[in-house]
């Protein structure tokens, strides 16, 4: 798969990235690269792991040099012996395969869900951050990981199965309380750029509901809720692409959103939908929880509604005793508050 953070680097850096690309795949000790500044050798580090998650065991490094030198010694921190990291290396590589093998069939379009599914049904947030819940063995080893893990997960495997997909980053931000950087991916799709973010997804699932608030978004959409990216990525434009719209999930009308509820309703389903007919409101939330307890009542049921508010995402489920509130506000994140913290 095309290198992307690499084909955007100047050349010197490109010399640079490709010294460390080779000498952390030989496990080595020491190795020459480049001589440049610190901050530009540990930008290109970060990058060099974004395009290539299974480098999972190098977790930074320091360098020594000779004044007037070309070259500096790059000493990499490694997260594991040698032997060690062979062992998860073969063991990851093997859980890669296994896992886009069933895929290896479906339309890209189904590969992305499949994948989205499987984090979402498959991993929890780390909230202790391990060091290796950052990388891909955290998720696909472990089954833990945080937003950088995740989303290297996604894109190694996307990589397998053969769809284009990069990771993007923005940057904290703690005047508006975003603590940390945070990692998503960009999937194309039949020429198209959309958003994928499987860990704000996967924050909001409970219940045995998969949620799809966050799977395939435009720019528009996306940084609703996200900090602008470190990095330049590819413009996401197409709005149709995301996922209530293609699954016909999305309503401009209320008496359209009782009638797929009441569907629910009677199958025992919990129902989740975006609501597109303007500005997300509180009017227009009060009114909607209104039609669907209405909607409950003729079978006597209720409606307990979670809503995502910078998406406009509600989930409904219809429990025979009345809940203690009849709307609960969600806040998709990095996963913090759903562990308790």
């Amino acid at each position: 798969m095309e290198a992307y953070y690499y084909q955007h680097l100047p050349k010197p850096q490109q010399a640079a990235y490709h010294a460390m690309k080779t000498g952390f795949a030989a496990l080595s000790p020491g190795f020459s690269v480049p001589r440049l500044e610190n901050r530009e050798l540990s930008d290109i580090f970060f990058r060099l792991r974004l395009d290539c998650p299974e480098i999972f065991y190098v977790t930074g490094f320091t360098y020594r040099f000779t004044p007037g030198a070309e070259n500096v010694e790059l000493l990499p921190e490694y997260l594991f012996d040698k032997a060690k990291i062979r062992d998860h290396q073969k063991a990851l590589a093997s859980r890669v395969d296994k896992l886009a093998r069933p895929a290896m069939n479906m339309t890209a379009s189904e590969k992305e869900r499949y994948i989205h599914d499987f984090i979402c049904q498959n991993v929890r947030y780390d909230k202790l951050k391990k060091p290796y819940s950052h990388e891909i063995i955290g998720p696909l080893g472990q089954g833990v990981g945080v937003c950088e893990g995740i989303a290297k997960s996604v894109k190694i495997l996307c990589d397998a199965l053969g769809l284009w997909c990069i990771i993007a980053v923005s940057e904290a931000n703690p005047d508006q309380g975003v603590k940390y950087r945070h990692a998503w991916n960009i999937l194309k799709l039949d020429g198209q750029y959309v958003h994928l973010d499987a860990t704000f997804d996967n924050s909001l699932g409970h219940d045995g509901v998969i949620r799809y608030d966050y799977f395939n978004l435009d720019d528009k959409r996306l940084f609703r809720d996200h900090q602008p990216v470190i990095y330049p990525v590819p413009a996401c434009a197409a709005s149709d692409r995301f996922y209530y719209r293609e699954a016909k999930l999305s309503f401009t009308k209320v008496e359209d959103v009782v009638k797929r509820a009441q569907m629910a309703i009677r199958k025992g389903l919990p129902f989740v939908f975006h609501w597109r007919g303007g500005p997300f409101t509180r009017e227009v939330l009060i009114q909607l929880v209104q039609a669907l307890e209405e909607a409950a009542q003729k079978r006597n049921r209720h409606a307990a509604v979670s809503y995502n508010r910078p998406q406009a995402v509600l989930q409904v489920h219809f429990p025979a005793k009345l809940p203690q509130e009849a709307a609960a506000e969600e806040e998709a994140n990095e996963g913090e508050q759903y562990e308790g913290e």
